[in-house]
């Protein structure tokens, strides 16, 4: 699963607990950081073939992100993918969010025993539509960079030598 936090919500405290909660029940989570945008979580979620991407939202703007999210998925053959959305989520726009495509919601308060089952259930179900069909990209494309930050080698300098040994 993905857990990604949209937008410019800084508050991921919550959404490392869920992760935490699933790891311990055996699941791979990969975790996006912060501030990122639909298109890139549209991305990540391809590249990394995941089952679910469950997305943090406390900044109130679920009805704007979510949205452009399920239309990224969609530009890239992946709306397949569920989405759970844990958060502040007045009850009157669940419905609304249900019928974007969310499978999921939670509010904050809820028991991760039942978000754990509720995301199990979720994989279960995409993995039996999908028939455990698991080869590369749902795309077919190249793969896409990831969100993982890759490390890069220090720059070289004039007190350098070939081995790494200083003048």
């Amino acid at each position: 699963m993905l857990m990604a936090k949209l937008g410019l919500d800084g508050h991921d405290r919550g959404a490392k607990v869920v992760m935490a909660a699933l790891r311990d029940a055996g699941m791979e989570v990969i975790y996006s950081g912060l501030h990122q945008t639909p298109a890139a979580v549209a991305r990540a979620a391809v590249e990394e073939d995941v089952d679910v991407i469950g997305l943090s939202i406390l900044s109130g703007a679920h009805k704007d992100l979510v949205p452009r999210l399920v239309q990224e998925l969609a530009q890239l053959e992946a709306d397949s993918i569920p989405i759970a959305l844990g958060g502040i989520i007045p009850d009157s726009d669940r419905n609304l969010l249900k019928k974007m495509g969310v499978r999921a919601v939670f509010s904050p308060g809820t028991r991760l025993d039942e978000i754990v089952d509720s995301i199990r259930s979720l994989r279960e179900k995409k993995s039996a539509k999908s028939g455990l069909k698991k080869s590369g990209s749902k795309t077919g494309k190249k793969p896409l960079k990831s969100l993982k930050a890759k490390k890069k080698s220090p720059p070289k300098n004039s007190r350098t030598l070939k081995k790494g040994k200083p003048k």
